[in-house]
């Protein structure tokens, strides 16, 4: 257990915390809402081939490939007296909450081709907003503290904050095609796009306001950044690419972020297929709400019971110990949904004396919100109080909810300690946006490839999304995948850190040098 206690200066004031928060719960709910309104509201909404639909998911992410790293290397160069992430998150903030209203201000009677123009340039104007907000905010979690411990505790602090998108986010398959909230489901989506952009802007600007980053007035050999000195610039960022690319203990966090984080997203929708084919035979109605409870209830635990732990874990045991713990706590979990969602052993419970005690509980909590919740129009947030309730399908969300909780945490406060590590080998100037973009980079392309391999298994197992009622064999070879893949990614990523070498006593080391080089007491 670390004995070393943070120092004062080195300690970040909660509130600036919050306001760190605040921009990762708009770096977590743009992407989300934008890919539920890509894959799924298009078609339904709008009636867009699922194919142009797809291109519209995954092209634009060739473009945003390019933008991060060009915006982290602009950022770690800029000279200003906010200095040299604020303006660029202030400004990102404001762009991709205007622009992302607009994209989804679509006329119910658009042709199919002015709705992929309009959606593709919108989205494509938008994504180099949201890399001007996005990239700089990461880099400036990464210089907002020096402290080995205190940077697990800003990330724990930002990644619960993050994981309330995703309690939100479920919904919107709930909330629109709900006649009673929405005429039509474009109505909804319009209207959903006008919140989620005005979210953006409040919450976005926040840390551009309140959260201080390194102080570099005095940091040395920046580029200068203009048109004249474009040729030069783009040497100096493949330069700058190159050496971070050299820095084995990064490579190691991006890789292992490359396997969890794509083994958890190719996985992630195929338990509402699940809850719905499998569970219910093909029955929207009879699934009801549970999809979107499963996903929030995950959130719920993530953000308020499995981050404390990991935060404390790191910082009894060091953050690659936390990491490899966590992780295997994930694949125990992965391999508990086979029992969690057999709909045989959840009808089992159901019978018992204990799930009839629970379903009477929850029936009787509802039948008395249920006619708040339709007078309030929030019909959609109702559970029938006479349906019986899948419990077994929450029991293992506590162990899995680790892969992810873990993740993003541990990772991102680790990137920082790499940082530090970059400077001492290779000076100044500090490259948090590089080592920001890169890693983002990483998490963006195992998420598209996730969305192409998830459709592949689908059509693996033979799922047809025409036909009501799957085949048994079809829905079990689904629970396969959906507990195998990320079992095996998050297996694979242990074997990546296990020889991670940076630890706390050699970060610590590594800020002494630092702290001495820079002649600062």
């Amino acid at each position: 257990m670390s004995t070393i206690k943070t120092a004062a200066k080195d300690k970040v004031p909660v509130g600036q915390k919050a306001a760190f928060g605040a921009g990762h719960f708009i770096l977590n709910i743009l992407p989300a809402t934008l890919q539920v309104f890509i894959q799924f509201f298009l078609l339904t909404a709008w009636g867009v081939d699922p194919l142009w639909a797809g291109l519209l998911g995954g092209l634009p992410r060739i473009f945003d490939s390019i933008t991060d790293p060009v915006m982290g290397f602009i950022s770690d160069n800029t000279t200003s007296r906010w200095g040299r992430r604020r303006p660029y998150i202030f400004v990102g903030a404001i762009i991709s909450g205007i622009l992302f209203f607009f994209m989804w201000q679509i006329d119910d009677n658009a042709s199919q081709s002015y709705i992929i123009w309009h959606v593709m340039v919108l989205q494509l104007l938008f994504l180099i907003g949201n890399t001007m907000f996005a990239t700089p905010l990461v880099g400036l979690g990464y210089e907002m503290t020096s402290d080995y411990n205190e940077r697990t505790r800003i990330m724990a602090f930002s990644n619960t904050m993050g994981q309330i998108a995703w309690m939100i986010v479920p919904w919107l398959y709930v909330i629109i095609p709900d006649t009673n909230t929405f005429n039509t489901q474009t109505e909804g989506v319009r209207t959903m796009a006008l919140i989620v952009g005005a979210l953006c802007i409040v919450f976005g600007i926040l840390p551009a306001l309140f959260c201080k980053g390194i102080d570099s007035s005095h940091m040395e050999n920046r580029k200068e950044i203009n048109f004249k000195t474009l040729a030069a610039n783009m040497k100096d960022l493949l330069a700058g690419i190159v050496q971070v690319s050299k820095n084995k203990p990064f490579m190691k966090l991006c890789g292992a972020t490359f396997l969890v984080f794509n083994g958890f997203q190719l996985v992630a929708a195929f338990g509402v297929f699940i809850i719905v084919f499998y569970m219910y035979n093909g029955s929207y109605e009879l699934a009801g709400t549970w999809p979107a409870w499963f996903n929030t209830i995950n959130a719920m635990i993530t953000a308020f019971i499995v981050i404390p732990i990991i935060s404390r874990m790191a910082n009894k045991w060091g953050k690659k110990k936390a990491f490899i713990i966590s992780t295997v706590l994930s694949i125990v979990g992965y391999l508990l949904k086979w029992w969690g969602f057999d709909k045989e052993l959840n009808s089992q419970f159901n019978q018992t004396e204990l799930g009839t005690s629970l379903n009477s509980g929850i029936g009787t909590i509802f039948e008395f919100l249920n006619p708040t919740l339709d007078t309030i129009g929030m019909s959609w947030f109702s559970i029938d109080p006479g349906s019986e309730v899948p419990w077994l399908i929450f029991l293992p969300i506590p162990l899995f909810a680790f892969g992810m909780g873990g993740l993003f945490t541990l990772m991102m406060s680790m990137t920082a300690d790499v940082c530090d590590l970059d400077e001492l080998k290779n000076g100044m100037p500090r490259k948090e946006g590089t080592f920001g973009a890169i890693y983002w980079l990483m998490v963006k392309i195992g998420q598209s490839i996730a969305l192409v391999l998830g459709g592949v298994i689908l059509s693996i197992v033979g799922f047809d999304p025409n036909v009501t009622e799957q085949s048994l064999e079809t829905m079990n070879g689904l629970r396969v995948a959906d507990i195998i893949v990320p079992s095996v990614t998050a297996a694979l990523a242990v074997w990546v850190m296990w020889k991670y070498s940076l630890t706390e006593k050699r970060a610590r080391e590594i800020k002494a040098t630092l702290i001495e080089r820079r002649g600062e007491l």
